[in-house]
């Protein structure tokens, strides 16, 4: 017998909407939603986090903002938009050396094998650019001081096969005092477990690109005038004492966020001391 009254409509979740419940959804851009109170459909073209709102633009070009939350349709379905969520900050791939970058990497515990170099800025050059890389290799870099007695820091240290040693030295050029000095080494039983390589360059200072502090060429500073100083005459930065030297190199130094800041004569030569301490 057919049921003249029909199915019973207190059957089922009868308070559920037709098209399904509210879900939360990114606000994405490029994504088409319907606005349900004013029928306004538009493609999402901005998100204010700020201002909690969103703006669709429909086919003509039209644009209206709403406030974000509840209210919309996404492919027919209700939803509740919400601005995506921040990408956080991305993975870098390369160090500042331009090698691969190790993810999650710990420092390693440090080798016996040391690199020395002639002073603080030297040092602190090397870490700002290789530090990370130095780190992973357990390498431990050194300043001397100058290197006017590296031969007695070298017999002090007692380098072997293990325990390797490679030396960065500024200016070394044909004739000039550091030349002779790694001659003399090069020629004691020194040599055989140390390597030392060099850059032309009167200071580190001068390794920097000066592009980056804003000169066309590092200035050549008169042979009467100390190096560091001369170059803050010239760029009008102070020079009075050791504090505004210091304060010089901080500023070059802030310049630096990369070997694509740095001179190849200085890249190179920094590389391969790693190679040698290393293998």
């Amino acid at each position: 017998m057919a049921d003249r009254y029909g199915s019973d409509v207190l059957a089922g979740d009868w308070r559920a909407p037709k098209r399904g419940r509210a879900v939360e959804a990114p606000a994405e851009i490029g994504a088409v939603v319907e606005e349900v109170t004013t029928d306004w459909c538009g493609e999402i073209v901005a998100v204010d986090r700020d201002l909690h709102t969103l703006t669709l633009e429909d086919r003509r070009g039209r644009r209206r903002t709403f406030p974000l939350g509840p209210g919309f349709l996404l492919e027919g379905r209700p939803v509740i938009l919400a601005a995506p969520k921040k990408a956080g900050p991305a993975t870098p791939t390369r160090t500042a050396s331009g090698s691969v970058a190790v993810s999650g990497a710990k420092a390693r515990v440090a080798r016996a094998s040391r690199i020395f170099v002639e002073g603080r800025h030297d040092a602190e050059l090397v870490e700002k650019v290789w530090g990370e890389d130095l780190r992973i290799e357990g390498v431990v870099v050194e300043y001397l001081g100058g290197i006017d007695d590296l031969a007695g820091h070298l017999r002090d240290f007692r380098p072997g096969p293990q325990r390797r040693v490679g030396v960065l030295v500024d200016h070394l050029v044909k004739g000039s005092k550091e030349s002779r000095i790694a001659e003399e080494i090069g020629r004691s039983p020194l040599a055989a477990n140390v390597l030392i390589v060099g850059h032309p360059y009167v200071d580190v200072w001068e390794a920097v690109k000066p592009d980056r502090i804003g000169l066309s060429a590092w200035p050549q500073v008169p042979r009467s005038v100390e190096w560091k100083v001369g170059i803050c005459q010239h760029l009008g930065w102070p020079h009075a004492d050791q504090a505004d030297i210091a304060r010089a190199w901080r500023q070059i130094l802030g310049r630096v966020n990369s070997y694509d800041d740095l001179e190849p004569e200085l890249l190179g030569r920094v590389e391969e001391l790693i190679d040698f301490v290393t293998s």
